[in-house]
């Protein structure tokens, strides 16, 4: 994706990156290396997610100590007995290094690497089918590492960006998806529901953001309300491999849509 719009970013330094749903962080880590920003700014409305980029950036070391220990011990029972640790009240007081390493060993080890809770905020995907998950990956989290220390890392909802973005800056989108069936309604990122009034909102910032001269750019499903919210923008069709559907036979490559400012 990122390949085919060179021209969107700037040809020099200068200004600002903002990415107010960080997720995996795909566009920071592409971006980060090729030095075309002064500073970055990534944001997620999901707490656990941004504790765990913060620990990565500053204790990286003794969070590879706390994953060696989980993955020594994975098993069945011991992936569900750390998947329950946030039924339990004192879970509140875990360290950030305890939060992130739990967060971490859940994807590698969860079907599909898929982020899901419930309304009062606990985890609650089954154990996925791995012969051996990757959990212990010291060289992966020391090279994201480097690459945060040039990074601001916040929790705070996507339209906070309009206080801080300036004419010039980069802002990147990767918002939940909006459901292209009723089958595949997946909302629960995080604790709080991301439905059609939350889509909404979210492209009264992107427009605010594109008139007041920022490069926008989000990433969002191929379906009737994403082309109706953003018809006034850019909108290119790619595609996208998708792993994750209740029926083998529907993964694979699906379009998804880039909504561009310009």
């Amino acid at each position: 994706m990122l390949a085919q719009y060179e021209a969107f970013f700037p040809a020099e330094p200068g200004g600002a990156y903002f990415e107010p749903f960080v997720g995996s962080g795909a566009v920071f880590f592409h971006l980060q290396p090729r030095g075309l920003f002064e500073r970055y700014s990534l944001s997620d409305a999901n707490a656990e997610l941004v504790n765990l980029y913060q620990v990565v950036r500053d204790q990286p070391d003794a969070l590879l100590a706390c994953l060696y220990d989980h993955a020594i011990r994975h098993t069945p029972e011991y992936y569900y007995a750390v998947r329950a640790r946030d039924r339990n009240p004192g879970w509140a007081d875990a360290s950030p290094v305890e939060r992130a390493a739990r967060m971490l060993y859940l994807n590698r080890t969860c079907y599909n690497g898929l982020w899901r809770v419930n309304g009062r905020g606990e985890f609650n995907v089954p154990l996925g089918r791995y012969r051996k998950p990757d959990i212990y990956r010291p060289e992966k989290i020391l090279a994201a590492s480097r690459a945060l220390q040039h990074a601001t890392i916040t929790a705070c909802p996507f339209d906070s960006v309009l206080e801080c973005a300036r004419p010039g800056d980069f802002v990147y989108f990767d918002p939940p998806y909006v459901p292209v069936s009723q089958t595949a309604n997946f909302t629960n990122y995080s604790a709080d529901t991301f439905g059609e009034a939350e889509q909404r909102r979210l492209a009264d910032v992107f427009a605010t953001l594109a008139a007041r001269g920022c490069r926008v750019m989000l990433s969002n499903s191929d379906t009737p309300l994403v082309h109706e919210l953003y018809a006034g923008f850019r909108i290119e069709r790619v595609l996208a491999r998708r792993a994750i559907n209740s029926k083998a036979g529907r993964r694979g490559e699906v379009y998804e849509v880039v909504v561009l400012s310009e």
